[in-house]
């Protein structure tokens, strides 16, 4: 079931952004909140669990202009599976629409994307709902 999700979930991501022709590949890792603090405070010095983390391989200026024929990893994208039950509660959603919304919500991170600044969230928040509603997940 997972596996389904998750992959969904990519395939429309990479067709999205126009990333389906480049050799990119990503690894997603499927873990408890022991283990993603432990990586939390070990790569960002925050000792606290959380619910997905990126880890880019790229800038966003060198993936627009990526033309590899080599398969390289795009970036590692961590999710703490008890947080997505926790928050699928909280949201009162599906644990299949919240999984799939780590799983989009660390791409957009991981292609450059960010929401620290409120036009930066927006432009993330639009890509990721447009995202979750093509492949039948929207809120």
């Amino acid at each position: 079931e997972f596996f389904e999700i998750i992959k969904k979930t990519l395939e429309t991501c990479f067709k999205t952004e126009g990333l389906c022709r480049k050799s990119l590949y990503l690894n997603i890792i499927l873990t408890t909140p022991n283990e993603i603090r432990r990586i939390n405070k070990q790569y960002r010095n925050v000792d606290s669990a959380t619910d997905v983390l990126s880890f880019p391989m790229f800038e966003k200026e060198e993936l627009e202009n990526y033309n590899s024929p080599v398969p390289e990893v795009l970036g590692d994208i961590v999710i703490s599976i008890e947080k997505v039950v926790e928050q699928a509660k909280e949201y009162g959603h599906s644990f299949e629409r919240e999984l799939a919304y780590m799983v989009v919500h660390g791409f957009y991170h991981i292609v450059g994307y960010d929401h620290m600044e409120e036009e930066e969230k927006n432009i993330m928040r639009k890509k990721e709902e447009a995202v979750l509603e093509k492949i039948g997940l929207k809120r």
